[in-house]
């Protein structure tokens, strides 16, 4: 066998089965390339569903965790380290909101979104204790901890899980009259994405999030917003908030925030929301850890200091038009904002698996979601060139129906 099917065989017989990814070993990686155990060279086009938004191994990040390296990983939050408070500062910059709480994952993120969201229900709010409601989206995926998959609508993620955690409504998503329909007095919070992307890169209606921060002000409900995915530049703009001149009361991030090489992810918001955690009501071991922070501060630096976000929305312009020029017979939509991009494939040609597969033949790395989308996210630093070359590429297996 070659040695990719060895390394395959072995993950198969030692590794949990709960993924499904495509038959390449990667061993190892630089900007938006990636190099296979056979000496093959392919091209990223996932991102990491977006954790990769600098690239692989962008030499400004690993050169801060190095120099971190050298000094201090671990305190735990025991102690005060020097790298928090640099790094809250910069996020503070970058989000516009006042503090921001580290955890580790997004779904930790989200679970600490969802806590503070509860406490400011009942304390200030006034809703009775323990009844507190969140309203959530359709399609929506925020996570797969037993709370999150609890307001999940997608079958696949519930499974035999249960029993769930109660306090969860769900509406579809886009609709903003629905969600005024939906708001009681127990309302806590609206939870939502601004683009959809485990959901297949489903982009609101024109002004969506406006008229959603509109109704959460006029009902005294928290506007909760996850930009995991879409957020650090991904949509065009520094968070995808952004097109609606919208500000969340709560503000979720992950993925990009710890440049590819480090998981950190953090909620931010103002200080008369984030103080109501009080001592020891909240926390995580690695939770703000210097190593995470260090990291994190950097991949803040590098984004503006590379202008990403103008990158990502001109790139991602000029992506779209040349995927909608190719007048595929295959492709039912293409959807999305800056560099996350969804190609919808058509019913009758049948899952966009297989066409992963055509496209990894031809060196280029995507993912299907929700069946029948290919999603592309490359690295926000994507070149013309580097463009030219996948469009060369992607056109081979998309331009022609079979």
């Amino acid at each position: 066998m070659s040695k990719t099917a060895d390394l395959i065989e072995q993950v198969d017989q030692y590794s949990a089965h709960h993924y499904h990814p495509l038959p390449i070993v990667i061993e190892r990686a630089e900007g938006c390339w990636v190099h296979d155990v056979e000496g093959g060279k392919f091209m990223d086009m996932l991102s990491a569903y977006s954790a990769l938004n600098h690239g692989h191994r962008h030499p400004r990040i690993l050169e801060a965790m190095k120099k971190q390296l050298d000094k201090v990983t671990l305190t735990s939050r025991a102690f005060h380290n020097d790298q928090i408070g640099p790094f809250s500062e910069q996020l503070a910059k970058a989000t516009g909101l006042g503090m921001s709480l580290p955890m580790n994952s997004g779904a930790e993120a989200v679970e600490t979104a969802l806590k503070l969201a509860r406490k400011w229900g009942h304390v200030v709010k006034g809703i009775p204790k323990n009844t507190g409601e969140i309203i959530v989206c359709d399609g929506n995926f925020h996570g797969r901890t037993i709370s999150i998959i609890s307001f999940s609508t997608e079958p696949k993620y519930k499974g035999a899980f249960g029993p769930f955690t109660p306090g969860f409504k769900s509406i579809p998503y886009g609709d903003s009259d629905a969600l005024a329909q939906a708001i009681t007095p127990e309302t806590a919070a609206f939870l939502v994405e601004p683009i959809q992307g485990e959901g297949g890169v489903i982009v609101p209606p024109e002004g969506y999030m406006k008229r959603v921060r509109e109704l959460c002000d006029k009902h005294n409900v928290l506007l909760i917003a996850d930009e995991i995915q879409t957020g650090l530049g991904r949509t065009g703009k520094m968070f995808c908030c952004e097109y609606d001149d919208v500000k969340p009361d709560i503000l979720i991030m992950g993925k990009a925030l710890g440049g590819g090489v480090y998981p950190i992810s953090a909620i931010s918001s103002e200080p008369e929301l984030m103080l109501l955690f009080g001592k020891g009501e909240h926390g995580s071991t690695f939770g703000g850890n210097p190593l995470g922070c260090a990291v994190a501060t950097e991949a803040l630096r590098i984004i503006e200091d590379e202008g990403l976000v103008a990158r990502s929305y001109e790139t991602g312009e000029i992506f779209r038009a040349r995927l909608s020029e190719m007048a595929s017979p295959l492709i039912k939509e293409i959807r999305g904002r800056g560099l996350l991009i969804g190609v919808e494939i058509k019913e009758e040609y049948g899952p966009a698996r297989p066409f992963c597969e055509a496209l990894m033949s031809h060196q280029i790395l995507c993912k299907e979601t929700h069946e029948s989308v290919l999603r592309f996210a490359p690295p926000l630093g994507f070149s013309a060139d580097e463009l030219d070359w996948a469009m060369e590429r992607i056109e081979k297996v998309l331009k022609n129906a079979p």
